[in-house]
């Protein structure tokens, strides 16, 4: 099962990628990255992004219909955010774990030469066998 980076370097080789990370959502800090960042400032995404992240994790409105308060720490009420901008789309696909899991993956993919059906699907198998430790 791939750790952090070996994870990030399988969702950078997807097609139009421009940078992957690793993000808490409840710190904002990244546990790691590869490639490119927006605006060229890692620490800076990671805090907007976890921002977004934690707006969606902690939303009651976009928690499934059958979410009660017995809902498992294993799966975030939500799967995934794509937010498209005018030259890229940022996938943010949250990582599910057996202890009450803040982390997930955010992939930078290029509109033009990515592929966002194919990398959203990617992004989920690689979230799925990512060990976080």
């Amino acid at each position: 099962m791939p750790g952090i980076d070996e994870s990030l370097l399988e969702a950078v080789r997807l097609p139009g990628a421009r940078g992957a990370s690793v993000i808490d959502w409840i710190s904002g800090l990244a546990l790691g990255t590869v490639g490119d960042a927006p605006g060229g400032d890692v620490e800076a995404t990671a805090a907007e992004t976890a921002e977004l992240a934690r707006l969606a994790a902690e939303s009651t409105a976009l928690a499934p219909a059958d979410a009660g308060p017995a809902a498992s720490a294993e799966e975030p009420p939500v799967q995934d955010l794509i937010v498209t901008t005018t030259d890229a789309y940022h996938l943010i696909r949250f990582i599910g774990t057996p202890f009450d899991s803040t982390v997930f993956l955010h992939l930078w993919l290029d509109r033009t030469d990515g592929n966002l059906a194919l990398a959203r699907i990617r992004l989920a198998e690689i979230a799925d066998r990512l060990v976080l430790g």
